[in-house]
């Protein structure tokens, strides 16, 4: 299995409107110009989403947004990202912060869930589950009154160096106080249910 891709370029791009400046990603100098044309209208795709759910969280006046975005991984033809959006209005108590994870095939274009991350049929879930349980309570992490933690198949998710990072939105699982509730497993950990050429194993593999 081949593993060395050279990284994609990526370039900074940035809207500003009133109120409004949002920093963003580019994808730049593929070979396969529909892969890169596919990456870069998913990405414009996600920040539009996170704007109106931002219209449904912050129903003040006067909106200031400010969006970022950060790289966790540029390596052996995966590209996964993270995009965030801050945003307060008047009179709201304070801002709201929506966050989402974004992963490539740089060859292909396409996008994954987490599910696709995972062998058909495995029972991916479970064992990602009882594994953030294990760190909530190894953390000594607040959880709300009554929230259930579970790891669904489109969770949101990045891949970092050598681990799979599994995070949830604020106030979905802990106060607003905790910000996202991150949780990285290692990717070493995860081998007997990744999925085949897949991210996780291709991020296991030694360097060739």
């Amino acid at each position: 299995m081949a593993i060395y891709q050279p990284p994609v370029n990526v370039r900074t791009l940035t809207y500003t409107a009133p109120g409004t400046v949002i920093h963003y990603p580019q994808v730049t100098g593929l070979a396969n110009r529909q892969a890169e044309e596919r990456i870069n209208r998913a990405i414009i795709q996600q920040i539009q989403e996170m704007q109106r759910t931002q219209q449904q969280m912050q129903t003040g006046t006067n909106p200031s947004t400010t969006g970022t975005f950060e790289i966790k991984t540029n390596e052996r033809g995966i590209l996964s990202l993270v995009l965030s959006n801050y945003t307060y209005s008047i009179p709201m108590a304070h801002g709201y912060t929506v966050a989402k994870g974004l992963t490539f095939n740089t060859a292909t274009g396409a996008s994954y869930a987490l599910s696709d991350l995972f062998k058909p049929g495995s029972n991916y879930q479970g064992v990602l589950t009882a594994e953030i349980n294990a760190q909530i309570k190894k953390r000594s992490l607040p959880v709300l009154e009554g929230a259930t933690v579970t790891v669904q198949p489109n969770q949101d998710f990045y891949l970092a160096d050598k681990a799979l990072v599994v995070f949830y939105p604020l106030y979905a699982i802990t106060p607003y106080y905790v910000g996202f509730p991150m949780f990285p497993i290692s990717v070493y950990d995860l081998q007997s249910v990744a999925a085949e050429e897949g991210p996780l194993t291709l991020l296991a593999a030694d360097i060739a």
